[in-house]
C-alpha cells in the first residue's frame, strides 16, 4: 500500500524513492495526474543528477492540443515495497505520476486539504 496526502494546492501528493543506472537515489514528492498516461515525469535537473539512461524522444499532445517532444529516460522507483522499472518523461514541472505507473491499482483520494492518498494493487483476475 502506497499513501499521501491532498495538499494545499488541492493536489495529490505520494512520495517514492527513484534510483538512478549507477546507484544514485533521490526521495520525491509527485503530484498524481490522471491525464498523464505515462509513468512519471521528473525535471531535467533530478534526471541528469541520477544518471538515468535516456531511451528515446516521444511526441505527446497536451492539454492545449499542440504536440510537444519529450526525452524519455528509464529509472528505478520503489513502488508499494518492490523495485519496478519505468519511463520516465522530462517535463520541466513539479514530478507527475500518470496512469501507467497506477495500472493494476485501485486509487482513493480524499478530497479534502491533508485528506489521505490511498493506492493499493488490485486483486489479481
Amino acid at each position: 500500500m502506497i499513501t499521501g496526502e491532498v495538499n494545499t494546492d488541492l493536489e495529490a501528493s505520494i512520495s517514492i524513492l527513484v534510483c538512478g543506472s549507477d546507484g544514485a537515489e533521490q526521495q520525491i514528492s509527485a503530484v498524481i495526474d490522471t491525464g498523464f498516461t505515462g509513468f512519471l515525469t521528473l525535471p531535467a535537473a533530478l534526471v541528469s543528477n541520477l544518471n538515468l539512461e535516456w531511451v528515446i524522444v516521444e511526441n505527446a499532445m497536451l492539454g492545449d492540443g499542440h504536440i510537444y517532444s519529450f526525452d524519455v529516460y528509464r529509472a528505478i522507483v520503489i513502488w508499494d515495497g518492490s523495485r519496478r522499472e519505468v519511463e520516465v518523461t522530462v517535463t520541466e514541472t513539479a514530478p507527475l505520476i500518470g496512469m501507467a505507473m497506477l495500472l493494476g491499482h485501485a486509487l482513493q483520494i480524499e478530497a479534502v486539504i491533508g485528506g489521505r492518498v490511498h493506492i493499493e494493487p488490485l486483486p489479481s483476475v
